[in-house]
């Protein structure tokens, strides 16, 4: 991973409707259609499923609006709102390895069927949380910035 891999800035809502209205008239956004639903979820206590929504910018800097999921870690971030910074990875698995020998500790992992890690967070004691996102979805997503909306299968 470098810098150059960092594509968004996430932001965790309780109300995302009202989030990217007050976005959009401060700055001019425009958003996509919602994108997630159930996801297969590693975390520290073990594998579950959680209900994961967010909306992507499709104007930059891009930001990602994502729905907040009580008692998990998608809550909204005290202070400044950003309570990520996502970046492409090319190996999810080797770059949260380095991840955590750095002090990130990982708190989630986004599981495919096949069982494969496409995404995770990391969280140092001092910040900024890290998502990085499999570059194998690089294509989709980067579609969805040009059309607002998922590639049908």
């Amino acid at each position: 991973m470098k810098a150059a891999d960092l594509f968004h800035v996430g932001i965790v809502a309780d109300d995302p409707q009202k989030k990217m209205q007050e976005l959009t008239e401060l700055f001019g956004y425009e958003w996509g259609d919602v994108m997630g639903g159930a996801q297969p979820v590693t975390l520290p206590s073990g594998d579950t499923v959680v209900e994961l929504l967010a909306w992507y910018s499709l104007n930059g800097p891009r930001l990602e609006i994502v729905q907040s999921v009580p008692g998990t870690i998608w809550v909204p971030a005290e202070g400044s709102g950003i309570h990520h910074l996502g970046y492409w990875a090319d190996d999810i698995e080797a770059e949260s390895a380095k991840l955590e020998e750095q002090g990130y500790a990982v708190e989630a992992v986004g599981q495919l069927g096949d069982g494969k890690s496409y995404w995770a967070y990391h969280l140092s004691p001092e910040g900024p949380r890290i998502e990085i996102v499999s570059s194998q979805l690089r294509p989709m997503v980067e579609q969805y910035f040009e059309t607002g909306t998922l590639p049908m299968p």
